[in-house]
């Protein structure tokens, strides 16, 4: 007789040392009411990038998560395939992190394990954040996604009319984990384009 599957849905998330820590953060309060069991791993550059953009304490943000891994345990539970999840996502995820994964070449768990979820035919995510783009940039985005992730980048979707950083990066965050069959109430859906306006008779 078949056993049910009581394996969790679990996502791992990786935050690196680019810009936008914001997202990462924003994605653990986001999971926080799911059943998803989430997996953190911060970058050493994370943690001084956050220090610089937001007041919050490396504290505070682990508490967010379900389960927090420390980015030197190569040995984690992250670090092997027979560990299931879901895939992953790097919120953000900068040039450096998105190189070693783009050649295999990984130096912490958080790359590491993305490494992992590509092997195992699993969802990568990865939140790119650069701007202005080099060739090497855009070689290595190309290469991550010939060998199976996602190259998402935090661009706001602007006809959502957000009206602070907040919802912008909700909405973001929300159309991302719709990849995963991840539903949220952040999301400000298309609905087809407004009736065009009357044009002044004045």
């Amino acid at each position: 007789m078949n056993r049910p599957d009581t394996t969790p849905r679990r996502l791992i998330i990786g935050i690196t040392g680019a810009s936008g820590t914001i997202y990462g953060i924003q994605l653990l309060r986001l999971l926080r009411p799911t059943d998803v069991e989430t997996h953190l791993v911060l970058s050493k550059s994370a943690k001084i990038t956050m220090a610089q953009e937001l007041d919050i304490s490396v504290s505070e943000v682990t508490a967010l998560a379900d389960v927090v891994h420390n980015a030197d345990n190569i040995g984690a539970t992250i670090s092997s395939g027979s560990f299931r999840t879901i895939g992953m996502v790097i919120a953000p995820c900068s040039m450096r992190s998105l190189a070693e994964i783009a050649t295999g070449v990984t130096s912490s768990l958080v790359t590491r394990a993305a490494d992992v979820v590509l092997k195992e035919r699993r969802r990568l995510v990865l939140m790119a954040r650069e701007a202005p783009l080099h060739l090497g940039h855009l070689k290595a985005m190309a290469t991550a996604t010939e060998i199976g992730a996602i190259i998402y980048p935090p661009v706001p979707a602007l006809y959502a009319k957000p009206i602070s950083i907040e919802q912008m990066v909700d909405h973001t965050l929300g159309r991302m984990l719709d990849l995963f069959d991840i539903q949220t109430d952040v999301v400000s859906r298309w609905q087809g384009l407004a009736p065009a306006k009357a044009p002044d008779a004045s």
